[in-house]
């Protein structure tokens, strides 16, 4: 059953954890205890408390602050920008997809043009807010392993069945954690490491290089896959072992990026535990992204929850239906009540997809395919994903108002699993078949409505990564994979400030450290570059 409240619970509770500022350290409030009055030595005692402290932790990925569930947004968890403009997964996007071939914005808000013409600098307010939205998580997650230790539990009369729910709940609070460090490593390579057992109020905190963070994220993920409840047995949108399985085969299909050391075979031996796990594709694409997709759902691993009556805010879903409708699409065709007239995609990316391909939903009246000017909404075709439509009824989103989506958003999906399957095995990954992973690949074909394949090889999976998970975050990495994301070998247009797209520099295969972290603590250096 969804558990649409799951975030709520904490929203309208009094568990405040501490807000990050632009203005010092992200790592200077690492340690903070709950506000108002409720200190974790209270907190703790009493079971009740666990999964609204819990689910604060997830909701740092959904929601932007503390407000009620009017205004998820409000009481900002970081300060120095919006709640809903520097919500976790909107900044994802910001990071992974408006910075190559699948979307360009219109919007002219400052340090926004630069994330798709790739001339960010240290001091770009979006690259920050990522930055601290990813150590806020870290830094309530911290707060709750360090609270459930086998001997804080103990300590605290937690016994029987509510001892074994609360171990289950500590290993989603690593699992958490991890997943943010993942991104950490991603994105920005070498950062402050931080865990529940740093001493930070006398020292700075110290900084890991990017592969012995790889080293710490693989062990963390391991320690969770033995740890949590098993694979689809635990709440939706809440973590099993098949999210760490589905995390650890991203982790090792990158892993020659970040370590330089190929994991192909580790990629395959957890895309294979996913895949034996009881996960099928759901039957129709489109119904992946609309307003009922936690209904009948057997594909998703893991979601981010959202619900248009008790989940507010303006990012996640929210974001992802308003910013791409605008021109003439008409407004109520996807549930909202107003486009934002922001979000479109680039020629380039329009060209990986066949007539017949289901996937490719672009929106063409009215617009344009060329972009002679990024900031006018109809120069660049509209991309249609997510829809604030019930794919059951086709009634929309429970917000009567049509401000608010009930769009869940994936991280981990079988249809991903699959295609990692089989890029790991054409890069030569043992425990896999080529055979096995053609019928993947046409199993995800023949329900997008494009013909199947005869056969496959490593450069087929980018455009298929791109046709099967457009705008869902892993566009940036899989191009730097690849090789394509800096590079001259592929162009898009824009890519650099250039209306035919041009090479930028290597160095912006990281994001830099925020500018104000590399002033507050001196145990960090700045990514080359910048």
């Amino acid at each position: 059953m969804k558990n649409k409240y799951l975030y709520k619970k904490i929203i309208v509770g009094s568990i405040t954890l501490g807000t990050l500022f632009f203005t010092g350290s992200c790592t200077q409030d690492l340690e903070q205890e709950p506000t108002l009055g409720l200190t974790s030595s209270v907190l703790y005692k009493d079971f009740n408390n666990y999964k609204p402290a819990l689910a604060k932790i997830y909701a740092g990925f959904a929601i932007g602050g503390q407000g009620d569930q009017n205004n998820g947004d409000a009481n900002t968890d970081i300060g120095g920008i919006d709640g809903g403009f520097s919500n976790y997964l909107r900044q994802m996007y910001s990071m992974q997809v408006l910075t190559t071939d699948e979307a360009v914005i219109a919007w002219a808000d400052a340090g926004l043009p630069e994330m798709h013409s790739m001339t960010w600098n240290a001091s770009n307010p979006f690259v920050a807010a990522i930055y601290y939205r990813i150590f806020n998580v870290i830094a309530i997650s911290n707060e709750f392993i360090k609270n459930t230790t086998d001997e804080k539990l103990s300590s605290n009369g937690i016994t029987g069945s509510n001892l074994t729910e609360a171990k289950y709940m500590r290993a989603e609070a690593r699992f958490l954690r991890a997943q943010s460090y993942y991104h950490a490593l991603d994105l920005f390579g070498n950062v402050p490491y931080v865990t529940e057992t740093t001493d930070i109020i006398n020292t700075p905190p110290p900084r890991i290089v990017r592969a012995e963070l790889f080293k710490y994220v693989e062990s963390e993920l391991l320690a969770c896959a033995n740890d949590l409840k098993d694979a689809r047995t635990n709440e939706y949108g809440r973590a099993d072992k098949a999210a760490a399985w589905a995390l650890l085969a991203r982790l090792y299909l990158n892993a020659q990026v970040y370590t330089g050391t190929a994991r192909y075979t580790d990629c395959i031996t957890y895309c294979n535990k996913v895949i034996s796990s009881g996960y099928s594709l759901k039957t129709n694409y489109a119904s992946l992204f609309m307003a009922d997709n936690n209904l009948n759902n057997p594909e998703v691993i893991l979601s981010v929850n959202y619900d248009g009556t008790s989940t507010r805010t303006y990012g996640g879903s929210t974001f992802m239906v308003h910013a791409a409708v605008g021109g003439s699409m008409p407004a109520s065709q996807f549930g909202i009540n107003g486009g934002w007239g922001g979000l479109r995609t680039t020629k380039a990316f329009v060209n990986l997809f066949a007539s017949n391909d289901q996937r490719g939903n672009f929106y063409t009246n009215g617009q344009n395919l060329e972009i002679n000017n990024v900031s006018t909404f109809t120069d660049g075709y509209a991309f249609i994903k997510y829809k604030n439509i019930k794919f059951s009824n086709g009634a929309p989103g429970s917000d009567a108002s049509g401000d608010f989506v009930d769009a869940d958003i994936p991280l981990y999906r079988l249809a991903d699993i699959y295609l990692m399957y089989g890029e790991a095995v054409a890069r030569g990954g043992s425990g896999g078949s080529t055979a096995t992973a053609l019928d993947y690949v046409n199993a995800l074909r023949t329900r997008a409505g494009a013909n199947t394949v005869g056969s496959i090889s490593t450069d087929f999976f980018l455009d298929e990564r791109a046709r099967e998970l457009s705008w869902e975050s892993t566009r940036r990495t899989d191009l730097i994979r690849y090789g394509k994301f800096t590079s001259s070998s592929y162009l898009w247009p824009w890519k650099g400030g250039v209306k035919d797209g041009k090479a930028v520099e290597d160095y912006r295969s990281l994001f830099p450290i925020p500018a104000n972290d590399i002033v507050a603590n001196p145990n960090l250096v700045q990514n080359p570059g910048y």
